[in-house]
């Protein structure tokens, strides 16, 4: 694939836009993060940030299976008068001239961020994603095994996003947001070969500052993203596999032998 990821997303229904039915996501053409963890409310992602309680317009729920085409919160920093703000945004972007031309993208990679499609993006529209961690997928079609990756330290991480705020649209993913993803530097590789952009909370402020130019924004990504070694994984709950299924059932570690009889897969 080249930078953007592809993902066809169908029947999107519910009061704030969830994917209820059905995904195809491709990410056997090199997609990464397709899901992440946000099981916290939103005051506890703000205190991290050591931001203020009343800098939310959110009204998602927690989830600890989000999938693209729902809307979660993300943080970022008004332009001009530089107000710190966490407010719900479609996981997925498409700029509003790409209609029927460039799919919409869930990630885009850092190797391509300074480029054409995303530069005024990252001129404008530097974001983070709070969560708990992300999922991968490995195994054959049919037999996928999710993972689950997360801080070693159990700290919220802040996944770096390049976002769109804007009047409404009828296209849900102009004003939608995208996950900068980079090399996984070999100690994924056995998960997957790449892994979103995360930042310490205060590498977070720094990337969303409106007056950091955007050569310095994305020499920030390359060089202060957390390392592989900040994290671990484990397998869980192959139901997570299924859009529909949240709970922290899901969390459910499964071993090499194992499968979890307290829920499975549908079909």
């Amino acid at each position: 694939m080249s930078g953007a990821t592809l993902i066809q997303i169908f029947n999107v229904a519910g009061k704030i836009g969830c994917l209820v039915d059905v995904l195809t996501f491709m990410k056997e053409s090199g997609a990464m993060c397709g899901r992440f963890k946000q099981s916290q409310p939103s005051e506890h992602y703000l205190r991290a940030m050591n931001w203020a309680l009343s800098a939310t317009r959110s009204e998602a729920a927690p989830r600890f299976n989000v999938a693209p085409g729902m809307y979660r919160p993300v943080m970022h920093i008004t332009p001009g008068d530089g107000v710190p703000l966490m407010e719900d945004l479609h996981w997925g972007y498409q700029a509003s001239w790409a209609a029927n031309k460039i799919p919409v993208a869930i990630n885009a990679r850092l190797e391509k961020i300074a480029g054409k499609y995303w530069g005024r993006l990252l001129q404008t529209g530097r974001a983070v994603v709070p969560a708990d961690g992300w999922y991968e997928w490995t195994g054959e079609k049919g037999q996928k095994q999710p993972w689950h990756i997360h801080p070693a330290s159990g700290e919220t991480i802040f996944m770096a996003a390049l976002a769109h705020f804007g009047p409404a649209s009828d296209n849900k993913a102009v004003n939608g947001f995208t996950i900068v993803t980079a090399d996984a530097l070999g100690g994924m590789v056995d998960i997957h070969d790449r892994r979103p952009v995360v930042f310490s909370a205060e590498d977070a402020r720094l990337w969303m500052d409106p007056d950091l130019p955007a050569e310095a924004a994305e020499q920030l990504a390359r060089s202060q993203g957390m390392g592989p070694d900040a994290f671990q994984w484990h397998r869980v709950n192959k139901a997570l596999s299924n859009v529909r299924n949240d709970g922290p059932a899901l969390m459910a570690v499964q071993n090499d032998e194992q499968e979890s009889d307290e829920q499975k897969p549908e079909e």
